[in-house]
């Protein structure tokens, strides 16, 4: 009769350290979120001139993962949307054909979602994800270095290059097709996220 009892025990005693334990890795977990306090910069160049459009809007959410030292150690999730027609250059015109070029009537985003990700110990993450761009997706990988503020706030930058054939756009032309855009665009990204 008493081993049946001591087996419950030790079961229960068991199945009690594995809610504990689980409970500890959702502690670690945090959400941030950070909402029109982007930087994002697209630059590319021209037969003209180098180019250059700005957007503070855009909406980032990460779950981050945090050690008991307050040291960040990964993420599990990230999405990051921003708006087309957030991009501002200065010249309507020139917005007006990024912004056809990029067929914003029909897909007003640009959305990049982690698929995989790494925190490493020089103050860097490394991602893999989905990128889509103009309706198309495709497989990106992304750099990042980050900061852990004062605050606890987070501020992740980097830089993302991409040529606009890999996603069916159509480098714009100006003034009549005799001024063209080139190929490749950089990203520079700057953001803050806080917690949620």
């Amino acid at each position: 009769m008493k081993r049946p009892y001591s087996l419950f025990m030790k079961s229960s005693s068991l199945l009690i350290l594995c809610f504990l334990l689980l409970y500890q890795v959702t502690k670690a977990q945090v959400k941030y979120h950070s909402k029109d306090y982007v930087n994002l910069l697209v630059s590319g160049s021209s037969t003209l001139h180098d180019w250059d459009m700005k957007s503070a809007k855009g909406n980032c959410t990460v779950l981050f993962n945090f050690n008991k030292a307050g040291e960040l150690t990964g993420l599990s999730t990230l999405k990051f949307v921003t708006p087309v027609e957030g991009l501002k250059s200065g010249h309507s015109g020139m917005d007006r054909n990024a912004y056809n070029a990029l067929k914003a009537d029909k897909n007003p985003t640009i959305v990049f979602i982690l698929t995989s990700g790494t925190v490493e110990a020089d103050s860097t993450i490394k991602c893999n994800g989905k990128l889509t761009i103009a309706g198309l997706t495709k497989d990106a990988d992304l750099m990042a270095s980050y900061k852990i503020n004062a605050d606890k706030s987070v501020t992740v930058s980097g830089i993302k290059k991409i040529s606009m054939s890999d996603f069916n756009i159509t480098a714009p032309s100006f003034m009549m097709g005799a001024i063209k855009t080139g190929n490749e665009i950089s990203f520079k990204f700057d953001l803050t996220l806080s917690k949620q």
